[in-house]
């Protein structure tokens, strides 16, 4: 099977990530239309959940070089690098543990129950299982099945949010 072009993006990255410390979130390319370029945004942080400008602006530095020389992408496109925000995109199946607890929007490939779109709280993983709660009972999905998932924007959140930020490193 052809290798998809983000994955293909995230190989070539990828190794500049680890060397400044980095860990890859998400990488996606939004198509240009009417006259407008393609976006590349790639999500990073490091271990502990940070990710400061100046990481931001040295990653991005690293890999231009290296997309310029690999030429992923087909034509012009812009390079946004950033954190993946509060309301992130879990993606890897650690992100599935370290957000237990919160709230996540999750869309799925396969339906479970006739149903493609849950809004769920995160129970963390159970192998390659996903476990979550939707309306007070517990359900679990194939990592694999995932199409999207991502943080809702909760007082809860913000206030766990907010005590990352404040513990000393």
């Amino acid at each position: 099977m052809a290798m998809s072009v983000t994955d293909r993006i995230a190989e070539i990255i990828h190794p500049s990530a680890e060397a400044l410390d980095l860990e890859i979130v998400r990488v996606s390319v939004l198509s240009g239309s009417n006259n407008r370029k393609s976006v590349l945004q790639i999500m990073a942080e490091r271990a502990d959940g940070t990710m400061s400008v100046d990481d931001c602006a040295k990653l991005s530095r690293e890999i231009s070089v290296l997309l310029d020389v690999e030429d992923p992408i087909s034509g012009e496109y812009v390079l946004e690098v950033s954190s993946p925000g509060v309301d992130r995109p879990l993606t890897r199946p650690k992100d599935f543990i370290n957000y237990a607890g919160h709230l996540a929007k999750i869309e799925l490939a396969m339906a479970v129950d006739g149903r493609r779109r849950f809004k769920a709280t995160v129970l963390g993983m159970d192998g390659d299982d996903v476990r979550v709660k939707v309306d007070g009972e517990d359900m679990t999905f194939g990592f694999d099945n995932i199409v999207k998932a991502k943080l809702v924007l909760t007082d809860e959140l913000l206030a766990s949010a907010g005590n990352a930020e404040a513990k000393p490193s």
